[in-house]
């Protein structure tokens, strides 16, 4: 069982803080708990400043988010994204698609 989590920052208005772990243990609750975010607010920006540890669950969790805003009509933009999950995006050729 993982103690993995990750928590949500909605203090700020238009601004959607992603505070711990994005992660196989932990994206799928996280895409659920940002789209709820998205669908229920005008989060603009998805600051990732507080992600401590993420891998290709997480980058996933993040395209995932920009298509629910998408699909949405709205532009979502991705704020402090760590260096480790930039990588992965450059290698995954999908750098493009998160900014």
């Amino acid at each position: 069982m993982s103690t993995a989590t990750f928590q949500l920052d909605e203090e700020t208005p238009g601004r959607l803080g992603v505070r711990g772990v994005l992660s196989f243990d932990t994206a799928a609750a996280a895409l659920e708990a940002i789209a709820a975010a998205l669908v229920a607010g005008s989060v603009t920006r998805l600051d990732l400043a507080g992600v401590e540890r993420s891998d290709s669950a997480g980058l996933a969790c993040v395209l995932a988010v920009q298509a629910e805003a998408r699909r949405l009509g709205r532009a979502l933009v991705v704020e402090h994204m760590p260096a480790g999950m930039r990588a992965l995006a450059r290698v995954c050729e999908v750098d493009a698609l998160v900014g």
